[in-house]
């Protein structure tokens, strides 16, 4: 519960901070919000190879997540085609 926390009370923080100074102060955040990203995708990197299991898993779930991706788009575009014939949109 308290992981939970951690993540809710900055994330409601930055939206209500949004929210009152959206008419006052306009940032441009996309350099830092690349910088951080760039951080947290190394760190992400950092803590899987430095553990051993996820690293020696990292094959079985790397097929497991090509699989899911490849079947979520076959599936999307094969009920696109499907409604798009049942609604007359082509």
């Amino acid at each position: 519960m308290v992981n939970f926390a951690i993540l809710v009370f900055p994330l409601a923080a930055g939206i209500l901070a949004g929210y009152a100074l959206r008419k006052r102060w306009h940032a441009n955040l996309t350099k830092v919000t690349f910088a951080i990203i760039i951080v947290l995708i190394f760190s992400l990197g950092f803590s899987i190879g430095s553990n051993n299991d996820a690293l020696s898993s990292l094959p079985r779930v790397g097929w497991n997540a090509l699989l899911m991706a490849v079947l979520s788009i076959a599936f999307s575009i094969a009920m696109v085609k499907l409604v798009s014939r049942k609604v007359n949109l082509q």
